[in-house]
């Protein structure tokens, strides 16, 4: 079973969470809305995914940002672990998926083990926190809603068969 927990302010998060958990299954993933679920669920779950949005100059979601100290409190060592994404690549380039990449340091401070890295091609921005260290890669998938929609459910796609591979998950 995978928890996948998101924020949403506009609904297109929880549309995209919604759309990973039709593909993989409604038996293998259980979603959770940030604002209303106990994090306790962390504990619960091998596999992680968590799903959050970039807000304004790399700002953090408002629902993620009223438990962010909160998720220290767990230990990933145990935990896989995926992200999703979402931002504006040409409206605020500099930040481009920032609250991702913040995110994705805070578990792996505390032990996380991460899958569903996704490659930069196809995207332009300026700066981004949520790259791995060589750069070629997000830390997890990478949509835009603002201007790449139409890329949206190829990539979800995509992106779930890459995790089904990383995670050995049923196909």
């Amino acid at each position: 079973m995978i928890a996948l927990i998101y924020g949403t302010t506009t609904g297109n998060t929880q549309d995209v969470a919604e759309k990973v958990q039709k593909i993989l299954g409604d038996e293998l993933v259980d979603l959770f809305d940030v604002k209303d679920a106990d994090l306790n669920v962390i504990n619960e779950y091998d596999f992680i995914m968590f799903a959050i949005p970039t807000w304004d100059y790399g700002e953090i979601q408002e629902d993620w940002e009223e438990v962010w100290d909160e998720l220290d409190q767990y230990d990933y060592s145990d935990k896989i672990m995926a992200f999703i994404g979402l931002g504006d690549q040409l409206g605020y380039g500099e930040w481009f998926l920032d609250a991702m990449g913040m995110l994705h340091d805070k578990v792996v401070a505390q032990g996380a083990t991460i899958v569903g890295h996704w490659p930069v091609e196809g995207y332009e921005f300026e700066a981004s926190l949520a790259l791995t260290e060589d750069k070629a890669n997000f830390i997890g998938l990478a949509l835009d809603e603002d201007t790449q929609r139409d890329l949206t459910d190829e990539r979800i796609e995509r992106w779930c068969m890459q995790i089904q591979q990383e995670m050995a998950l049923p196909a």
